[in-house]
């Protein structure tokens, strides 16, 4: 495991990177704005689901393949691309729905109650996994952390990939805070049809962003 000042750079390192808006971001906000903060903590917690299953997948060498595979990556990057363009598309085209008393808004997700929460849980799964960028991104970045003559580079690459991911959250919970506070101004209920068409429209360009993106070079280990 790497010393203290470099675990620290390393956690710091990933707020950070957590703090920049995308589609993980925007999968938060989005949701936590339409259904509150209820559904937006949900969404967080899909896409940390999401992100465990490409640490776990890299550190068994499918993310290797992912890098090197031109093939592979190619597959994945168009389901994903796909899968953002179909969330934007139905965000874009979603007709207003009826005007939500504040002191209703946790119960919004749908009539469906913990159905609405596991859509809403499996969608920031789904938005994660099906993101080759996010395979290569740990690829990239975990290895640096890593001793060179560390004894299981796989363990060591799955405990800071856990530790990552678990930095994230408090992360995801402050993205879905602000949004759920955003949600209960009036003006911004009152919008929020048009808040959910630009989700739509960023959604529509991320899609299109990661179908059009080559498979870069990953530097493997450190």
């Amino acid at each position: 495991m790497p010393d203290l000042p470099h675990l620290l750079a390393f956690i710091a390192a990933g707020w950070l990177l957590n703090l920049t808006p995308g589609p993980d971001v925007l999968y938060v906000v989005t949701n936590s704005l339409r259904s509150g903060v209820r559904a937006g903590i949900v969404a967080g917690l899909g896409i940390t689901a999401g992100c465990f299953v490409h640490i776990f997948a890299a550190a068994v060498g499918v993310g290797t393949l992912m890098a090197t595979s031109a093939a592979a990556f190619t597959v994945l990057k168009y389901i994903g691309a796909a899968y953002l363009l179909y969330l934007g598309v139905r965000m874009v085209l979603s007709r207003p729905a009826p005007p939500t008393p504040s002191a209703d808004i946790e119960q919004a997700v749908d009539a469906g109650g913990e159905r609405g929460l596991k859509a809403v849980f499996m969608g920031g799964f789904w938005t994660n996994v099906l993101n080759p960028k996010v395979a290569l991104f740990f690829l990239a970045f975990v290895p640096q952390f890593i001793a060179p003559g560390a004894d299981d580079k796989a363990l060591y690459f799955v405990l800071l990939g856990v530790l990552f991911n678990l930095n994230a959250v408090p992360v995801n919970i402050g993205w879905a805070l602000a949004a759920g506070w955003m949600a209960r101004r009036g003006a911004v209920r009152k919008g929020m049809h048009w808040l959910d068409r630009a989700a739509g429209v960023l959604f529509i360009g991320f899609g299109l962003k990661l179908a059009f993106t080559d498979a870069p070079a990953v530097r493997i280990g450190r």
